[in-house]
């Protein structure tokens, strides 16, 4: 019997909350340091250094692959599945414990990883061939398919810095994906493209492992796209490994985890808020109905509302809010923007509430979960939190007419009515 092409056994990775690891310091920064070091010594003898308190992205996390498997990583955000792909593709370090790959790895964990902005996309992909491990005859060899692939023809001479987001995560899955690797690791960077393009992905990794026998990792939150493409299943909670085995039982837990309660109200931390540099941030957000009965539970066709709260450090400038919807097989059903009310200024800097009222039946009979997110035009993510709100649409003797509603076409973007109440400025 061959060997496993991947081991993991007993791996953990902690990070020391308040620091910044594996960073590499100026020389300016390591003169700060060195003067600083006697008072963090004392610091952490006398017990009062925040500097030992330490969190633990992975803990004990044991599990093999066999060559061929596509295994799903899947759990919630936070749960240590990017932590993991990046000690496996050794761009971070272990705390404890070993990982063995007994073969080339091919990473795509972040959009354009491995591309110099000021290099054109043909110069890119022979730079990301060489940092993979290939031969240029190797790369001139399979250079006409990774381009046919990323449908970057025309802005092949382009310097990259210029490509759109979905341009860059083209181009990164095509050079990863086609220069043979034993083994693939992707990353839910797969979400920037368009629905058109995760499909060509999909297809491209059934290809590579089923066609060619190689192995792939794959994290998503796509339930669909891991039951579709994956043989096998990996569930993560808090950093350990909650399931290994079948990808029906891993999903079937995992949706049970992910919806067991039923969350309708966020609450941002003070502290988090005030340390959190972002542009604009979520401080609270509410799901809101007129019904007596709980908020996370509604009728179908009965109205309610979304209202959450933000703060502005600075100008935005084509700022819009938006809601997105997915269900328990996290396919986004519905998307909520206000982009379409042209008379709402959302830039200045400042407090504001910004209210969604809902009063159509766009939703069918399920549960859903909620993310609320900013973004600018052209399309760039400003702030987003993905697990804010839960809710759960019962039948009624009208919920047959669902099928006649946005929510049967996926991803529809719903027309509702929003208002934005800017918050009074406190007074000097």
């Amino acid at each position: 019997m061959s060997r496993p092409i991947i081991t993991v056994d007993n791996l953990s990775k902690a990070y020391r909350l308040g620091q910044q690891d594996e960073k590499y310091p100026s020389f300016r920064e390591a003169l700060v340091g060195a003067a600083k070091a006697p008072f963090k010594r004392f610091q952490r003898l006398s017990g009062r250094g925040s500097e030992d308190e330490l969190f633990w992205a992975l803990k004990d996390v044991s599990f093999e692959v066999n060559q061929g498997d596509v295994v799903g990583i899947i759990g919630r955000n936070g749960a240590g599945k990017s932590t993991l792909l990046k000690v496996l593709s050794r761009i971070t370090e272990p705390t404890t414990g070993r990982a063995v790959l007994r073969g080339r790895v091919a990473s795509l964990l972040e959009v354009g990883t491995g591309f110099h902005p000021e290099l054109s996309g043909r110069e890119n992909i022979y730079l990301n061939g060489s940092i993979l491990g290939m031969k240029k005859t190797e790369i001139d060899r399979k250079f006409d398919e990774i381009v046919a692939f990323a449908e970057v023809e025309r802005f092949l001479d382009t310097p990259v810095k210029r490509y759109s987001s979905g341009m860059y995560v083209r181009l990164a899955f095509a050079v990863a994906a086609h220069l043979e690797p034993e083994i693939l690791i992707v990353d839910e960077v797969l979400a920037v493209g368009d629905a058109q393009f995760q499909k060509k992905c999909l297809g491209k990794m059934q290809e590579v492992s089923q066609g060619q026998g190689r192995t792939v990792l794959f994290v998503s939150h796509n339930m669909a796209a891991v039951e579709r493409l994956c043989n096998r299943g990996v569930l993560l909670a808090k950093g350990q490994v909650v399931l290994e085995g079948g990808t029906d039982e891993c999903v079937r837990q995992y949706m049970e985890l992910h919806y067991d309660a039923n969350r309708t109200s966020y609450q941002a931390d003070e502290k988090a808020v005030a340390d959190d540099d972002s542009r604009v941030v979520l401080k609270e957000a509410r799901i809101e109905k007129h019904a007596s009965s709980s908020p996370s539970v509604l009728l179908f066709g009965e109205p309610f509302s979304i209202t959450t709260r933000w703060h502005h450090r600075e100008y935005v400038p084509n700022l819009s809010y938006g809601l997105r919807v997915f269900d328990t097989r996290e396919n986004l059903v519905v998307v909520l923007n206000t982009i379409s009310d042209s008379s709402i200024d959302l830039s200045d800097a400042g407090e504001r509430t910004v209210k969604c009222a809902v009063d159509t039946n766009i939703l069918p009979p399920g549960k859903y979960r909620i993310a609320v997110g900013a973004f600018t035009r052209p399309y760039g993510t400003v702030t987003d939190v993905n697990d804010c709100l839960y809710i759960e649409v019962l039948e009624t003797p009208y919920s047959e007419d669902w099928k006649f509603t946005a929510a049967n076409r996926p991803a529809a973007a719903v027309p509702v009515a929003w208002n934005v109440e800017l918050e009074p400025q406190p007074q000097p």
